[in-house]
């Protein structure tokens, strides 16, 4: 005869240790409150991580291999440089660029003389 165990949640525990509430972890995960306060006492829920714990012993994985996480957030789109002024100015070497430009012509003035 063999014994079912029962899986006990840790999410309370690891819940804590982040410094989070049940309801800042709801609002994490996309979930109710009562959900939260259902999954760490055990009462309902935990059925589908018990399978996935599964798939990974089986397959030898871990859960970030068997799962790929697609973010809800739209991405952020950013513009990118045209010219050579722009590379400058998101290098933040702009001033820089034009003191050089100025130092150059200084140089070629010296050099005709």
């Amino acid at each position: 005869m063999t014994v079912k165990r029962k899986v006990r949640p840790r999410i309370a525990i690891l819940r804590e240790r982040a410094g989070l509430t049940q309801l800042e972890l709801s609002r994490l995960v996309g979930v109710t409150e009562s959900t939260i306060q259902n999954w760490e006492s055990g009462r309902t829920g935990t059925d589908h991580i018990e399978r996935i714990v599964k798939f990974c012993k089986a397959l030898g994985c871990q859960v970030e291999d068997l799962i790929e996480y697609i973010s809800d957030l739209p991405e952020e789109k950013t513009a990118k440089p045209t010219s050579l002024s722009d590379i400058r100015n998101l290098l933040g070497t702009e001033q820089q660029a034009g003191a050089d430009s100025k130092h150059e012509s200084t140089t070629e003035e010296v050099g005709r003389f």
